[in-house]
This record gives structure tokens, C-alpha cells and sequence, in this order.
């Protein structure tokens, strides 16, 4: 038996997008275009940033996008496809920073984790220490000696980025803030924030506390799909406690513009800014931090969401069970097994380039049969120039069994002598 790799290629996604993934059950194959056979036409920049009027100016290197490079006022940034995990603009996303109230986003997953787990109520009522209360920065301004409900507490969190909201909750669930923190950590560690080590539950400035713009990207995420039911708690945009009014110091969310998350200031770390916005059952995380001023850090936050939505789609290419390819099967009581899809594939494209994304399929044939419904055969690769290629493993659509002694001998016979 001659067994080789075989490749083939298929309709590009502009069919896929407008007729539905039954549009492979066809395919048409050909050879694969060679990588530098398209020209990259990245997409227009964004407009200058207003804040620009201040004397600000681009910081460092542009961002790399898969468009072409884009300037940003940010020192450190990442934007994520929620739904693909695509990468959309990075500059120096994995490099650690001081994250500044961007932190209490992880306070937040821990709060939210316990109440989800029955461990915390919305309406149980936490004491204040003088710990709490004595907390300098941003306060929702919580009184020494009274308990206040968790509910409470989590929105003088995320809407008025209490400092002293977050130690009156961090010593309500662990018994300190020492010890918070290491809950912290270990979550962190757990959902796969590589760049990212704590100190404390409120991003006051310390030694060897840190995140990076994509773990804050990433946090985001986890945020929203794991915690659904709270994460409306970002998108309010004012709370009144303490007979104190507070507007959400997130400004994209003031206007209408994104749904949460977080904003930050130190002056080691400049402004920062986690928003996430939906449109059209697209959403986009963006994480950007070291921005000189909080004019700056709201208009290159709009300025970069808008170009997320302008520049970028998502495109289903085969549902869950689609038919991409048939095998042929070497000795096998069926000439051929087709190769399914294991779940929804989606992909990130930016616009315009569907037309020029290709799909392609790597599997050994023939097969050797028995073959088990579910087996891994092959991979489906999607290729689109100027981004990387993209890799899903595609299975057995069914069983097919090894044929008989007998059979096998004659089929083997017959290829050798050429009888058929």
C-alpha cells in the first residue's frame, strides 16, 4: 500500500458566507496558492486621536494588526475576538505592567466565583474594618464599624473603583487580604494569565505586581463566559452609596459604547482602559494601558473599538457534523469514510478578505481500514494570507470495518497482477 499525504483545497469563504456551510458538500478541489501570491491591502489607519490636541503623541513602535501596523497612544495593548479568540492588535501585549485598579477585575472573578458557587449571597452583609476604611484612592467611602451587603460592595467596586469596597470584600470572603490574594493567584494561574502576579485585591501600587494587556484581554473573557449573570454589574453607569453619588469612570460605557469592564491610573502605569463591547452578535475585548491622560485613555479606546468593528468579522465556516471531505479506505468494506467536522468552526477574517481564505484538508490516504466512527483522520486547514494558518482536527463520519481474509487477498492480488 502507497500511503502519502494528500491535500486539498477548497472553495474559498466567500461562497461559505453567503449560501451556509452546505455549500462544501461538494467541494471543488485545487492546488494551494502559494503564500505570496496575494498582496497584502492593509485597511485605511484609524483617524488621528483627538487627544493629540494635548501634545500627546504615538508611544513606541505601532501595534501589529493582521491588517497592517496601526498607531496607538497606548503603551501596551491587545484586543481579542471573544467568540474565535483571534487576535485583532497587539503592542507589547505580553509584557508585565502595573495594572492599577485594572486589578480589581481579578477581585471580581473571585467574588463572583463564590457567589456563583453559594459560598457569598448578594444580600449577605459584610463587616468594615478599619483597614477598609482607612484605604486611600478611589472610595465608594464605606463606614468604619457597619456591614454592607455584597451587592453593595461589588458595585462600589467596579462602578465607583472603591479600594475600600474591594478590602472590605477580600477580608469578608478569606478573613485578610493576604490571603484573598492568594486566591487570586491561584485563579489566575488556573484560567491561564501567564503575565500576571498579585499583591493586593486593588492594584495600589506594589513590588512584583503585575499583569499584562493580554492577560487583562483574557481575564475579560473569562469574565463574561463564565459569569454571566454578574457581569451586568459593569455596565451600570452610576451607583449612590453613603448618600455619594458616582459616575462609572469607564467612559465608553457612559456613552453607550461598551458594555464594561474596568478603567485604572497610577503613575507608574498611566491610564488604562478594559472595555468590551457586541455588535451584531460580534464581540471584541479591548485592553490597553500607559496612556498619558484620561481624555486620551476614552478617545483611543472609542477610536480602537470602532476600527475593531469596522476592520474585523467572524465567518462560519462548517457547523458542527459537516461533511468537509471523503477518504478513500484501503481494504475496507466501504471505498471510502467521510471526514466530519468535531464542533462550529468560526473564524476571524477581516473584511473583504474572505474571497481570499482557502480551506484545505491533510489526512494519510488512503485510510487503513478498520476505521472507528470519531477517529481522528486528518486536519482541516484554514489559510488566509497575512494571518496563520488555522488548524481543526477532522474525524470519522463512521465505521468501516477491515474486510475478510479473502477479500483482502483478491484486492491485494488484484492491484499487483492489475486484475479488476
Amino acid at each position: 500500500m502507497n500511503v502519502q499525504t494528500r491535500r486539498f483545497l477548497l472553495a474559498g469563504t466567500a461562497a461559505m458566507a453567503a449560501t451556509g456551510s452546505q455549500a462544501l458538500a461538494a467541494p471543488r478541489r485545487r492546488h494551494a496558492a502559494p503564500a505570496h501570491a496575494h498582496a497584502a491591502h492593509p485597511a485605511p489607519a484609524p483617524a488621528p486621536d483627538d487627544s493629540a490636541q494635548d501634545g500627546a503623541a504615538p508611544t513606541g513602535p505601532p501595534a501589529a494588526t493582521p491588517v497592517g501596523p496601526v498607531d496607538t497612544l497606548a503603551r501596551w495593548a491587545c484586543i481579542l475576538d471573544v467568540t474565535t479568540g483571534a487576535t485583532l492588535l497587539e503592542k507589547a501585549a505580553d509584557e508585565r505592567m502595573p495594572p492599577s485598579s485594572l486589578t480589581k477585575m481579578m477581585t471580581a472573578y473571585i467574588v463572583f466565583g463564590m457567589l456563583k458557587s453559594g459560598r457569598l449571597k448578594l444580600d449577605q452583609a459584610l463587616p468594615v474594618s478599619e483597614k477598609a476604611w482607612r484605604m486611600q484612592g478611589s472610595k465608594m467611602f464605606v463606614p468604619l464599624g457597619e456591614s454592607i451587603a455584597v451587592q453593595d460592595l461589588i458595585q462600589g467596586m467596579v462602578i465607583q473603583s472603591g479600594n475600600d469596597a474591594c478590602i472590605v470584600l477580600a477580608e469578608g470572603v478569606s478573613g485578610s487580604e493576604d490571603q484573598f490574594v492568594a486566591l487570586m493567584n491561584d485563579a489566575a494561574s488556573k484560567i491561564g494569565l501567564t503575565n500576571s502576579h498579585f499583591m493586593n485585591a486593588t492594584g495600589w501600587p506594589a513590588d512584583n505586581h503585575y499583569m499584562s494587556a493580554r492577560d487583562v484581554a483574557v481575564l475579560a473573557v473569562r469574565l463574561i463566559r463564565d459569569f454571566p449573570e454578574y457581569y451586568h454589574f459593569f455596565s451600570e453607569k452610576d451607583y449612590r452609596f453613603n448618600k455619594i453619588s458616582q459616575g462609572n469612570r469607564n467612559v465608553l460605557v457612559d456613552k453607550g459604547l461598551a458594555d464594561g469592564l474596568k478603567t485604572g491610573h497610577t503613575d507608574a502605569g498611566g491610564f488604562g482602559l478594559c472595555a468590551s463591547s457586541d455588535r451584531g452578535g460580534n464581540r471584541v475585548v479591548l485592553a490597553l494601558n500607559g496612556m498619558p491622560s484620561s481624555n486620551a485613555r476614552a478617545h483611543e479606546g472609542e477610536r480602537l473599538l470602532e476600527w475593531s468593528f469596522a476592520n474585523f468579522e467572524n465567518a462560519t465556516l462548517f457547523r458542527k457534523g459537516d461533511v468537509v471531505e471523503h477518504a478513500p479506505v484501503w481494504l475496507g468494506t466501504q471505498p471510502g469514510v467521510a471526514l466530519v467536522a468535531t464542533r462550529d468552526i468560526v473564524m476571524t477574517l477581516p473584511h473583504g478578505w474572505r474571497t481570499r481564505a482557502h480551506i484545505g484538508v491533510d489526512y494519510q490516504a488512503p485510510v487503513p481500514a478498520p476505521v472507528a466512527a470519531g477517529q481522528v483522520l486528518g486536519d482541516l486547514v484554514i489559510s488566509n494570507p497575512g494571518l496563520a494558518d488555522i488548524r481543526m482536527p477532522l474525524v470519522a463520519g463512521q465505521d468501516v470495518a477491515r474486510l475478510g481474509l479473502f477479500a483482502r487477498a483478491s484486492t491485494v492480488l488484484g492491484q499487483k497482477f492489475g486484475r479488476h
